[in-house]
């Protein structure tokens, strides 16, 4: 069935310039309006809106500076964005739209706001709406500098560091917005070159492991309309992974090439949050980035999720075991039909489906080692015997949210947007 909404394409990147490389050439079919927010004057209460669309007489460019009272990406999505991407679709000249992403705008971010945040508050709830019942992604591009990434996503510094933060109190490492980039991305443009060999294997092995089954092409070489044609059914289209979807989508290479390689951790019974906390020191030096859901038996009710990203760790509420659901037949209802399938194959009687599971893209740290360490923080024969009473009364460094650097982690008023934690699921899908 024909989508009545307008298609969006999202093209996202750490480099300004090489974005709108990507972004300038979907010009060349009529109807197509680029939008880009430069959000470097965010912290002043400004964003700089330009759009540039083509007409009979060619394309034609319009800049605007927009004031916004609190200066947060929050307020930039809900106050600007948002209502102009419905703007931009109710007009009948206007069939598709690509938002040219600064650098501080992550594209999963985004799918998260154009599905949940509702445009008019005040309306009655019959008619409210959101940008999703307009548009839709059609695909992200990512622009990917092959001579800096592979450093940006397995360093520590901070997307401050780099003049790229969006306000003073934005806190993610520029490793945590590259691979998030990446792993959202639908297809991926490459521009520049390694330093030498050794990198640009490395960077194609992350390349294969990362987003495995990603078209990719020279950005230059090939037009982003061709990459786009190409995309599989498959395709994420912005979808945001659950924490109970299959970590190795896409099948991706498992052996090790210039020592990158997935590592796949599982366990059916739970960690120690104390050992944990001090294993997680392996997923930080020599890892491109980890993912991952846990059981953590000082809060056995709730499923954890644990995502890096070099330097970078963001840990969170993944929602509730199904295990602890009982016969709620209204909860059941909105369970994902592929995790009850999942689950119902490992469920235990016990237990239920509580379980660990995580995948490390490592470059350096070996395999064995990260193994060793997981598994000395999982719980004993006989802390295992001693039962959930004992097991809640445990001392937990993580309480209902971390963020490593410990001593500069702080939640935010935003967690969807830019904090340390990640919220992930408010609903057992």
């Amino acid at each position: 069935m024909t989508s009545h909404r307008t298609p969006v394409v999202l093209v996202s990147g750490l480099d300004r310039d090489l974005t709108a490389q990507a972004a300038t050439p979907l010009l060349d079919r009529p109807g197509t309006v680029v939008v880009h927010h430069d959000v470097r004057r965010l912290g002043q209460g400004v964003v700089v809106r330009t759009l540039r669309e083509r007409q009979a007489t060619g394309v034609v460019e319009s800049t605007a500076a927009i004031e916004l009272a609190h200066g947060c990406l929050s307020c930039t999505l809900r106050l600007e964005l948002l209502p102009l991407l419905r703007t931009l679709a109710r007009r009948d000249d206007v069939s598709r739209i690509v938002l040219q992403l600064d650098p501080a705008l992550e594209p999963e971010h985004l799918y998260w706001a154009f599905e949940e945040v509702v445009l008019d508050e005040d309306a009655d709830e019959e008619a409210q709406e959101t940008a999703g019942d307009w548009v839709e992604v059609a695909g992200v591009l990512v622009a990917v500098d092959a001579g800096s990434w592979f450093d940006a996503a397995t360093g520590e510094e901070t997307m401050a560091d780099h003049g790229l933060a969006a306000a003073v109190d934005d806190e993610r490492t520029l490793a945590q917005v590259a691979v998030g980039q990446l792993t959202a991305a639908d297809a991926v443009l490459l521009a520049g070159e390694p330093d030498d060999g050794w990198t640009a294997v490395r960077l194609t092995a992350v390349l294969d492991r990362l987003v495995p089954g990603a078209p990719r092409a020279r950005l230059g070489g090939t037009h982003p309309d061709e990459l786009l044609a190409a995309l599989p059914a498959s395709a994420k289209r912005g979808r945001m992974p659950t924490p109970h979807d299959a970590l190795l989508a896409g099948q991706p290479p498992l052996d090790a090439v210039a020592d990158v390689e997935l590592v796949r951790f599982s366990a059916t019974r739970p960690f120690s949050p104390e050992r944990l906390h001090a294993a997680i020191d392996v997923l930080m030096t020599g890892v491109v980035c980890s993912r991952g859901r846990l059981w953590l038996a000082s809060q056995p009710d709730r499923a954890i999720w644990l995502e890096s990203a070099g330097g970078g760790l963001r840990i969170g509420d993944a929602g509730p075991w199904l295990a602890t659901l009982d016969d709620d037949a209204e909860l059941w209802s909105q369970v994902d039909p592929e995790r009850s399938a999942a689950a119902a194959l490992r469920w235990d009687p016990v237990h239920g489906d509580r379980d660990v599971e995580l995948v490390v893209l490592t470059h350096r740290q070996p395999a064995e080692l990260i193994t060793a360490a997981l598994s000395a923080a999982l719980l004993t024969d006989e802390e295992l015997a001693a039962g959930e009473d004992t097991w809640r009364a445990l001392p937990d460094p993580f309480g209902a949210w971390h963020a490593d650097p410990c001593e500069a982690a702080g939640p935010a008023d935003e967690p969807d947007l830019h904090t340390s934690t990640t919220d992930r699921e408010e609903h057992p899908r």
